[in-house]
């Protein structure tokens, strides 16, 4: 800057400054910008109205710690005396003296202000929040303590963050805090209410503010909140009816604040059996007996280490310990006395729809009874006892119910009294006859000692030999009025014939004897040709196997045999027969004792294992030697 701006310069400020000097009254004042306040950082803004010597060239500093020692001094132009002044880096109280020099050595008066200087982090604040757990309902409190030894700017205050765990900071900057960021100004702490808070765990990290500004390092506690009720279980509850007395568990669970045992004050489970007044244990799981015949009402419920309390839980058990009553029918349905009939009767849980059984045994044994196939319309047991079946005697019989809870009884006496015995044959006895002439088969019907029987069903089974196909044929024909029946059968292999009454709810079952059918096998011979020449062409000898039935005649042996007037048959060759049962041999005559020979032949076979026709043999062909 050139000599004479700096002149006219402070020319123009002095005469300012003699301006300012009459029109205000505290001229000279030197203040920081934020006045008496405390700040952290160690540039301090001032404001100053100075009174100047005439011609001002500088202003002088001195900054003094609180001691009154003189940790600084220096000067700036006049120009620049508006500037921030820095305070040493240790926190004080400093005092700052100011004033105007000019170039003779002349000085304006002094001006003196204090910059409190505080960058030192205060130490953090105690937090003191409920170590249990708060209802939804419930406010959350937290009291803030504050910390021994404040720091020089002593405690502007504490600000306060709460989250889930993200680890967020009460402050916008890592060290700085806002005035608006202080959530309880001052410095003698208190409780603060946070309202209700969701459910779940909430950290509350807490920092104490200087009155600076600093905050301290972060103090954190933990605020929990469950706001659902315990979930509820119930163990031991049968499906249906039981037979027995059952013991039921209630079991509570909690994700949050749990059902650990803590005492009569802790969390607890109850349960409840008809009204009665609650079983409660502490913890989880509580247990009750329940007994007795009938239908039961269970109550349950619990409390969580929070203080929440579920809505009672219902549910129902069904005991039934007696057991059914079972007897049979009154009297056996003339129409049909094979069927036995008994009655399970149960005033509580019902009878069983799919359990039960009915025996027979010989009457004034002590054998094991026999179970009939039987089963369940409703709450009857119903069987069928095949009487056919059961050598003449007193049967007794014994009926074995079951009701749907389980238990089971058995009746061996009637609905109206007196015990359950027949006496077999309970039915009309008859006989069936049958005879067989070549393939007819006749026979009749009749009852022993009594008459025919007309228009019933007679099966005629025909069993084939083993390598039939198929191994079996039945036949059903009808007896006429005067009991008589008969049936042609049709030609294949070898059999068995019977001939069966199935009975009726009224008649005995009946067979006839076994009769056997024996079926020769059917061969055919014929010669190319009846003469033969010796030494001349081959004679062929062909010929065809009748394998009606016959599951498979390939590689049956067929023996070619021959002989001469008054002679033996004699083998010569042994072919066999292909898949359709054919069969081809050519034969040469080559023996002059042959000329004028008349022979004969034919084809025999034996059978073999798996073939289900007897040995057969062709009518014989004849074939002259020439």
């Amino acid at each position: 800057m050139k000599p004479a701006t700096t002149k006219v310069l402070a020319a123009v400020l002095a005469i300012s400054l003699a301006v300012a000097a009459e029109a205000v009254a505290a001229s000279g004042v030197l203040s920081p910008t934020i006045g008496s306040s405390w700040q952290a950082k160690r540039a301090f803004a001032i404001d100053w109205d100075p009174i100047a010597p005439p011609d001002p060239t500088e202003a002088v500093y001195e900054i003094r710690n609180s001691q009154g020692q003189l940790v600084d001094d220096f000067r700036r132009p006049i120009g620049e005396m508006l500037k921030d002044v820095s305070v040493p880096t240790a926190p004080d109280a400093y005092t700052l003296d100011a004033w105007l020099v000019n170039g003779s050595g002349g000085a304006g008066p002094r001006s003196s202000t204090t910059l409190r200087f505080d960058n030192a982090a205060p130490p953090p604040p105690g937090l003191e929040s409920s170590p249990g757990w708060l209802l939804g309902a419930q406010s959350a409190v937290v009291g803030i303590v504050p910390p021994v030894g404040p720091p020089l700017s002593g405690i502007g205050g504490f600000a306060i963050a709460l989250d889930g765990g993200s680890g967020s900071s009460p402050c916008g900057q890592v060290d700085r805090c806002l005035a608006a960021e202080i959530d309880l100004p001052g410095a003698a702490g208190g409780v603060l209410s946070l309202g209700t808070l969701p459910e779940g765990v909430h950290l509350v990290r807490a920092v104490t503010v200087s009155g600076s500004g600093v905050p301290s390092q972060v103090t954190t506690t933990a605020l929990r909140v469950d706001a659902s009720v315990p979930v509820l279980s119930l163990d031991g509850i049968p499906g249906g009816w039981s037979n027995r007395p059952v013991t039921v568990t209630a079991r509570a669970a909690d994700s949050l604040s749990g059902m650990t045992a803590a005492g009569s004050f802790g969390p607890f489970t109850a349960i409840a059996v008809d009204g009665a007044a609650p079983a409660r244990a502490p913890g989880e799981t509580v247990g009750a007996w329940v007994g007795g015949s009938g239908v039961h009402a269970v109550e349950y419920f619990a409390r969580d280490a929070a203080g929440n309390v579920s809505d009672a839980a219902r549910a129902t058990v069904r005991i039934d310990e007696d057991p059914p009553e079972v007897s049979f029918a009154a009297a056996q349905d003339p129409a049909e006395p094979e069927r036995i009939e008994a009655t399970v009767g149960d005033p509580l849980s019902g009878p069983s729809l799919d359990r039960g059984s009915i025996g027979v045994r010989l009457s004034g044994t002590r054998a094991p009874f026999q179970a009939l196939p039987t089963r369940n319309a409703g709450d009857r047991l119903v069987a069928r006892w095949d009487s056919d079946s059961y050598p003449p005697g007193k049967y007794e019989f014994l009926a074995t119910g079951y009701d749907v809870a389980g238990n089971a009884a058995a009746g061996t006496n009637r609905a109206r009294g007196g015990r359950m015995v027949l006496v077999n044959p309970l039915k009309a006895q008859v006989e069936l006859k049958a005879d067989l002439s070549g393939r007819r088969l006749a026979g009749a019907l009749r009852r022993i000692g009594g008459g025919p029987i007309a228009g019933q069903a007679v099966v005629v089974t025909e069993t084939f030999a083993a390598g039939s196909r198929p191994r079996q044929r039945v036949t059903v024909v009808g007896t006429d009025h005067e009991g008589a029946f008969a049936l042609r059968l049709r030609p294949g292999p070898s059999r068995d014939v019977i001939a069966r009454f199935g009975g009726t709810p009224l008649l005995s079952r009946a067979a006839s004897r076994v009769a056997r059918i024996e079926a020769a096998t059917g061969i055919r011979l014929r010669a190319s040709a009846a003469t033969a020449k010796v030494g001349g062409r081959p004679i062929v000898f062909s010929g065809r196997v009748v394998r009606r039935g016959a599951a498979n005649v390939a590689g049956l042996p067929i023996e070619l045999q021959f002989r001469f007037r008054g002679g033996d048959w004699s083998e010569f060759r042994t072919v066999e027969a292909d898949a359709r049962g054919r069969f081809r041999y050519r034969y040469r005559f080559s023996d002059d004792d042959s000329r004028g020979v008349r022979f004969q032949f034919r084809a025999h076979v034996k059978g073999r294992e798996g073939w289900p026709y007897g040995p057969g043999t062709s009518r014989p062909v004849q074939v002259t030697g020439r």
